[in-house]
């Protein structure tokens, strides 16, 4: 049965990866790159001070909403950062070669814009209502910019992307986090997989079951605290290997375009297979074109194009930055023709590089960004299915979440990775489409904030 599964997955999978699907995901960024007027290059300081730098000044936001900006830009990343950047990439280099990490790149820097696009238009055509106890409340994402952005006459396909997202959730947001972090468990320190299991379950359902709002706590304190770990942790390495770095950006750029020869246990890649698993992880680890971040974005106190800006540095930080490192580091410490594949490859690099600490960081960081990554993307999932079934689905759906938790972490990697990138596939369609419909809207949004900066100033 199984087996008959994974052979449908895989000639699903070689349509959604396939060519068509990689110019529309592609074109899409450099679509939108070209309506906004490559604002993510020639704004990006102005985006950084209406982001992160209004946080760091502490400036007060009074738009209407649930979570700060701050807190839904962590969850955001909650979802994104670890676990694609450090699983995703290590089987974007297995499969792919080096130059897999260029086709991350040219994903990440297209999907500045895409994200651009699903954070503000996300938060633009929210919902504002009550809950069944009378509690405020808001709704958004991507089937709420298809039906309010596009019309009525497009509602099937909010619906068909919502039902998709339900279901891409138990890949991408459940059963690959819950494998990669009991494997990481086990490697690093011997805990049986069914036992990681159990302990992911109960944590997971304590902070699920209160909500939107705890899982933006949670966020906000553990995501930057890993995140400055794990960082700190591979630039180390990267200074101990400092004269392999220029040989490593040429071996990316090289090999992006060119065979990857077998060596050791690396089997090698043809070019193809190096331009879509860059693709596909690149997608992974900063989930632009996805579309399900816009569903947290949208409870952020914020405007359209502010709450923008904030996804253009989700992606730069996530892709650009942390999952370079990453990428370094497995070709900087020769980790490659070890043959291992996901966790365990970037955990053989940090290993290598920082022999004694290294396991240690690359595990710990595993573990976080993983928990953290399934509590966000718990809402992500219940969210989507709300938008169809009501509120009623709400409890039932999130009890199914741990459910598959639990079969995630005692389960086969591959076939999970495997799933995972047709469901990621399936979901982003109806995505990308509505981004390229609405791109005039959103150029328009990015025209009005800098007339009402103009004036401001």
């Amino acid at each position: 049965m199984l087996d008959t599964l994974l052979e449908f997955n895989d000639v699903i999978n070689e349509i959604v990866w396939g060519p068509p699907f990689l110019i529309l995901l592609i074109g899409t960024g450099l679509y939108l790159t070209i309506r906004i007027d490559f604002f993510q290059f020639t704004h990006l300081k102005e985006a950084w001070d209406h982001s992160f730098g209004r946080f760091f000044r502490r400036e007060e936001e009074k738009e209407g909403g649930i979570l700060t900006s701050f807190q839904a830009v962590s969850s955001a990343m909650a979802a994104t950062l670890g676990v694609g950047n450090i699983a995703g990439v290590g089987t974007a280099l297995a499969l792919g070669g080096p130059g897999a990490m260029f086709w991350m790149w040219i994903s990440a820097l297209v999907g500045m814009a895409t994200k651009f696009g699903e954070a503000a238009l996300g938060l633009k055509y929210r919902t504002e209502d009550e809950d069944e106890e009378g509690n405020a409340r808001i709704s958004g994402g991507v089937m709420y910019y298809i039906e309010k952005g596009m019309g009525k006459n497009w509602k099937w396909l909010a619906v068909l992307y919502a039902f998709l997202a339900g279901v891409a959730a138990f890949g991408i947001g459940n059963m690959v986090q819950s494998n990669t972090l009991a494997e990481a468990a086990a490697d690093g320190f011997g805990v049986p997989t069914y036992v990681t299991g159990i302990v992911v379950v109960v944590f997971v359902a304590l902070v699920t079951l209160g909500g939107v709002k705890r899982i933006g706590k949670v966020a906000e304190r553990l995501v930057p605290i890993m995140a400055i770990l794990y960082f700190a942790g591979g630039l180390v390495i990267l200074i101990l290997n400092i004269g392999a770095i220029p040989g490593a950006f040429r071996d990316i750029f090289y090999y992006a375009f060119n065979p990857a020869s077998a060596v050791g246990g690396f089997a090698g890649a043809a070019v193809r297979q190096t331009l879509q698993f860059g693709v596909a992880r690149g997608i992974f680890s900063n989930e632009a074109g996805l579309g399900a971040a816009s569903i947290v974005h949208a409870q952020a106190k914020n405007t359209p194009a502010r709450q923008g800006m904030w996804g253009i540095w989700e992606v730069f930080i996530d892709t650009i930055i942390v999952a370079t490192m990453t990428g370094l580091i497995i070709i900087v410490t020769d980790a490659l023709p070890s043959g291992e594949t996901g966790a365990v490859l970037a955990t053989v690099g940090f290993e290598t590089g920082l022999p004694g600490p290294g396991g240690y960081i690359i595990n710990i960081s595993i573990i976080i960004f993983a928990y953290t990554t399934m509590l966000t993307w718990c809402f992500y999932g219940e969210e989507s299915w709300e938008y169809i079934f009501g509120e009623k689905v709400v409890l039932p759906y999130r009890v199914l979440f741990l459910g598959f938790l639990f079969v995630g972490a005692v389960g086969a990697l591959e076939p999970i990775w495997l799933l995972a990138d047709t469901m990621n596939g399936l979901m982003a369609a109806p995505n990308l489409i509505a981004l390229i419909v609405l791109g005039g809207k959103l150029a328009k949004e990015k025209d009005s904030f800098l007339e009402s900066k103009k004036h401001s100033a």
